[in-house]
């Protein structure tokens, strides 16, 4: 795994002064880093949420959200790997692992207006204009996934996914996610747009200039997104990124705090505490 930074810290307030009782229970969520292929290497779509936003309220994100309970359901059209393939990967219930691609698809179709999903189980639309109302009836869950699919004659893309990681947030955090992270690439004639309350400001860019950004000041980046921004930026294009093999296993951050900041420890760092997993 990429290494962090040393002088990666988290914004203030971002994490309570004091831990909970209790860990909180994390809630699945998926999260697609889309990619095209730009002069220099592969680009990602990147959206900044809104300041406002109770979970990484002004830090630059890729698309994504928790799951819905309705995301599993299992009449929803589907071509592609099975759910039992993605829960061999995510090392989940085929269940699970079902409403995870479908939450994948429909936030990615939410935040971003790109659809993985086609009018068959070997095209996928070129243009969504058609489909447009259906992202705030999405949004506002007055209808889920599988309706809209089944309304508008379409079938689930499943195999334009790839299983990339999974990040779990910190116990010591409130609000906790089970985040699976996904690739996908950009479907031809579509077109990613901003269209969404949840953020402030969208945006292509080449994840060295993501990074860049980040070293001067310009944003803020999640570990998850900063170590995924460098593991996307060493392929030298979309289809090497898809190419990717890898064991996906679980990521848990600890937080520890140090010269008056939070710092974040990964995994075989120093100071990371094996025992103290939960």
């Amino acid at each position: 795994m990429v290494r962090l930074p040393e002088d990666m810290t988290l914004p203030d307030g971002f994490v309570p002064p004091t831990p909970p009782d209790r860990p909180a229970t994390p809630k699945d969520a998926a999260t697609v880093v889309l990619l095209r292929d730009g002069a220099d290497g592969p680009e990602v779509f990147l959206q900044r949420r809104v300041e406002n936003m109770p979970f990484a309220g002004g830090m630059t994100v890729f698309p994504g959200g928790g799951v819905d309970p309705r995301d599993a359901d299992a009449s929803v059209a589907w071509s592609g790997p099975p759910p039992s393939w993605w829960a061999e990967r995510f090392e989940c219930s085929a269940e699970t692992a079902r409403a995870l691609v479908c939450a994948a698809v429909r936030e990615t179709f939410e935040e971003s207006g790109v659809l993985l999903a086609g009018p068959d189980p070997d095209t996928v639309v070129a243009d969504t204009a058609p489909y447009a109302e259906a992202r705030p009836r999405l949004v506002s869950r007055e209808i889920s996934l599988a309706g809209f699919l089944a309304e508008a004659g379409l079938v689930l893309r499943a195999d334009l996914l790839r299983p990339w990681a999974q990040w779990i947030t910190p116990v010591a955090e409130p609000k906790r996610y089970d985040t699976r992270f996904f690739l996908a690439a950009m479907p031809a004639g579509q077109r990613a747009d901003g269209s969404t309350s949840e953020a402030a400001h969208t945006h292509w860019s080449r994840p060295a200039e993501a990074l860049e950004e980040w070293r001067q000041g310009r944003c803020g980046l999640l570990p998850p997104t900063w170590v995924t921004l460098s593991e996307v930026g060493a392929c030298p294009d979309v289809a090497a990124a898809l190419a990717v093999e890898r064991p996906l296993g679980k990521v848990l951050p600890q937080l520890v705090h140090r010269d008056g900041a939070w710092r974040v420890l990964l995994p075989g760092d120093d100071g990371y505490d094996e025992e103290g997993r939960r």
